[in-house]
């Protein structure tokens, strides 16, 4: 389970399983990579959520 994070300066993917880190990253700065890193766990049940109804079973 994993959620990409996009800005106009490059983008990231974080894996939320089996703990919320980052996976890979371009063009981000360390505090954006920082930042999206606290939305995604800030939010994490809402993605998880989210994932689960996109990709049931």
């Amino acid at each position: 389970m994993h959620v990409h994070v996009q800005s106009q300066n490059g983008e990231a993917k974080y894996w939320l399983e089996p703990k919320v880190e980052l996976a890979q990253h371009t063009g981000l700065s360390r505090n954006e990579i920082n930042e999206a890193l606290r939305l995604v766990q800030e939010h994490e049940n809402e993605i998880r959520s989210a994932w689960l109804k996109h990709f049931p079973g």
